[in-house]
């Protein structure tokens, strides 16, 4: 059995920036900040490290009660910042969403506590074609999500699952370390904010400018 991992932002949908303004937004709301210093890098990261350290860079303990409170104030804001900001489902993803999949399980592993991924999947319509999922939920390091994404695509099939035919799909180099720490393979497509050289640098089995061009890939996997 062959199961592929999703990653979200920059993978399968382009939120045009709502998530990072719906964090934000949390922060002015749920903590009177007034203004937002850009020093918080988003891209790959799990949604629990990047609000550890948007309170810290902002002078406020990241206690669990104030990351519980952040994270609220985040998902309160995100349904709105999705209709407010255009974004779009990138290239290849609704048709290969639709193939058949022989001897194939699809689901998530993303650095999006769960109800995020859900809100923004529901936005964009995708929600349903994934059965499961690894979500960032209590787990800052991406690699944590891995091998709980590993975990709970072996609880919902029921069986071990040997890692070596297990495909993360990402748009970061951040994506092909979190495979590798769980013995999988990586496929990376260049529709998120890395370079060219970063990603040719992180040694994905593939690299594909999009997943309209997923031939190959395709005719690996046997669809």
């Amino acid at each position: 059995m062959r199961v592929l991992l999703f990653d979200i932002d920059g993978t399968l949908i382009r939120s045009g920036g709502a998530g990072k303004a719906a964090m934000e937004e949390g922060l002015k709301t749920a903590f009177g900040v007034r203004e937002i210093l850009d020093r918080v890098s988003y891209s790959g990261r799990t949604d629990p490290g990047i609000s550890r350290e948007l309170l810290e860079v902002h002078g406020i303990d990241p206690t669990a009660k104030n990351l519980e409170q952040l994270q609220s104030a985040y998902l309160s804001h995100l349904p709105h910042k999705l209709r407010e900001i255009e974004g779009n489902v990138l290239p290849g993803v609704p048709e290969l969403l639709i193939r058949e999949r022989r001897g194939t399980a699809v689901g998530l592993l993303t650095g999006n506590i769960r109800a995020g991924a859900e809100i923004k999947l529901r936005h964009f319509g995708l929600w349903d074609h994934f059965a499961f999922g690894g979500f960032a939920d209590g787990r800052p390091s991406r690699n944590e999500v891995a091998r709980h994404a590993l975990s709970v695509a072996e609880t919902h099939l029921g069986k071990k699952i040997e890692p070596s035919n297990v495909w993360v799909i990402g748009d970061t180099p951040l994506d092909v370390e979190c495979a590798r720490s769980i013995g999988a393979r990586a496929v990376l497509v260049a529709t998120g904010w890395h370079t060219n050289e970063e990603l040719v640098a992180s040694n994905a089995d593939y690299l594909l400018p999009d997943l309209t061009h997923a031939g190959p890939l395709l005719a690996e996997w046997g669809w």
